[in-house]
């Protein structure tokens, strides 16, 4: 399927793997990785990039075969869990990151269509966790237009 904002269909990438069980070669125990979670959490590392040390470093192919738990549900258990979820913290920095641009370049009509598509794409991810309650109903995002 083609990207929403852009005319690329993109690279096709990895299958997870079918198997609910962990492989045979998997030699960590459910509370190692756990704490492992944990630990990575507190030093402020997202829950993606939790999951990329994990394969990388520790040999940890799927957080949820081993421990039965995602990512996300781990860090709920121990109250580290973020206040707004990871995509959309990210598309709010680039919308941030593109302001500021916008506030130098004014003339940048490239950039300001692109800031609007972010803006976008902000909005219904935000109509989307408040329906599926990971939002409270009355939470913003704090968007100041500047392109205007």
């Amino acid at each position: 399927m083609a990207r929403m904002h852009a005319r690329r269909r993109g690279k096709s990438g990895s299958k997870r793997p079918l198997s609910k069980t962990p492989p045979s070669w998997v030699k960590v125990t459910p509370e190692e990785v756990e704490a492992l979670v944990v630990k990575y959490a507190k030093e402020g590392y997202p829950p993606s990039m939790i999951g990329l040390i994990l394969r990388d470093q520790h040999g940890v192919p799927l957080v949820k075969q081993i421990t039965g738990k995602s990512i996300k549900q781990i860090l709920k258990e121990n109250n580290l869990l973020p206040q707004v979820p990871e995509d959309l913290a990210n598309l709010l920095e680039r919308a941030r990151r593109m302001r500021v641009h916008l506030s130098k370049f004014r003339g940048d009509k490239y950039n300001r269509h692109r800031l609007q598509l972010v803006e976008a794409k902000i909005h219904r991810l935000v109509k989307y966790y408040k329906r599926i309650g990971e939002l409270p109903p009355d939470w913003t995002p704090q968007l100041t237009y500047a392109y205007r």
